[in-house]
């Protein structure tokens, strides 16, 4: 088991790597305060490649424009992430790079909170594909690490639910 997953993102990283492989499907991820840590769990089981197409840090407002193709009129008058806008986000980055699963993740790791006026500790994971799913976590921490770890269970866990039927 790699050393940077705790025990539970080991094996829900395991579970969504079996669902996605046996399927045939492959997933597209925009990791935003994780940082990366949903597309580097998902990359830790040996045969990625099979079911994880890409992603990125799509961490600002440039990012998903340039990288993601997310049109600058989803931007404007912009306060925060909404579950829609990250739903859209999940799409465009599964239709760029072909994939069944687009997954995009952002919030607030702190230790300070948004422009929304939201508090430290809340992130937003939508999923998009033959299903389309978002959630919505709040940890009630301002304390950054433990959040981006915290938010990177959560789109595991909420990842893996989807891809189960739960």
């Amino acid at each position: 088991m790699p050393g940077f997953l705790n025990d539970e993102q080991a094996q829900l990283t395991q579970e969504i790597a079996e669902a996605l492989t046996t399927r045939s499907e492959k997933i597209a991820i925009s990791d935003g305060t994780t940082g990366g840590l949903i597309s580097a769990a998902l990359l830790s089981v040996p045969g990625a490649s099979t079911y994880y197409a890409g992603g990125g840090v799509l961490y600002t407002l440039k990012s998903r424009i340039e990288l993601a193709g997310m049109p600058a009129a989803a931007y404007e008058n912009y306060r925060g992430t909404t579950p829609e806008m990250l739903s859209a986000l999940a799409d465009a980055m599964r239709k760029r790079l072909d994939t069944t699963w687009g997954l995009a993740e952002s919030g607030l790791a702190g230790p300070t909170g948004g422009r929304s006026g939201a508090g430290p500790g809340r992130t937003t994971v939508a999923i998009v594909g033959p299903v389309t799913r978002t959630e919505v976590l709040e940890t009630s921490s301002d304390d950054r690490m433990e959040n981006m770890v915290a938010f990177t269970t959560f789109a595991l866990l909420t990842l893996r639910d989807t891809l189960v039927g739960r």
